[in-house]
């Protein structure tokens, strides 16, 4: 084939077509991987994607987030609400020009400060089995379990 060749081109271009289909795939599952992780720390899929959204477009409204998320607004409200009470999402009164209604704007906490608030409840329930048998009068006097299981994390932006 010369240089002048259409069907160079064509050859060219379903690789590069092929290549952006991977790279979309890719980018998609690494999302939903995410999403799955997050639904076993937030408790559901919709939490997930709420705070995953928030992360990408922090300072946005219910609307919004309904919009980027393809939720129901009425779903998302109820789970931003949710989210703001356990301290997930921060919330704060859009600034506005005019007059009217401002919305709260939203936006996630860190995922280090996430991973951090839920350590803490896995190690209780860590220590939680392993005092087991303290608990239910069958524990070893020579055997010290007083809390076993001490779990730390380290955000390496900070060092």
């Amino acid at each position: 084939m010369s240089a002048d060749d259409p069907r160079e081109d064509d050859d060219r271009s379903d690789v590069r077509d092929r290549i952006e289909q991977e790279a979309d795939r890719a980018v998609e599952q690494f999302d939903e991987g995410i999403v799955d992780l997050l639904s076993w720390l937030l408790d559901t899929e919709t939490r997930a994607r709420i705070y995953v959204s928030l992360r990408q477009h922090p300072r946005s409204t219910s609307d919004e987030v309904s919009e980027a998320t393809g939720l129901y607004p009425s779903t998302v409200r109820e789970a931003l609400a949710a989210l703001h009470e356990e301290g997930t999402v921060t919330r704060r009164k859009r600034e506005s020009d005019g007059a009217g209604n401002n919305p709260y704007e939203y936006s996630a906490i860190p995922p280090s400060e996430l991973v951090e608030n839920v350590v803490g409840d896995v190690q209780a329930e860590l220590n939680a089995v392993f005092n087991l048998d303290d608990h239910l009068g069958d524990g070893d006097d020579d055997f010290e379990t007083d809390d076993p299981v001490t779990i730390s994390v380290e955000d390496d932006d900070e060092e």
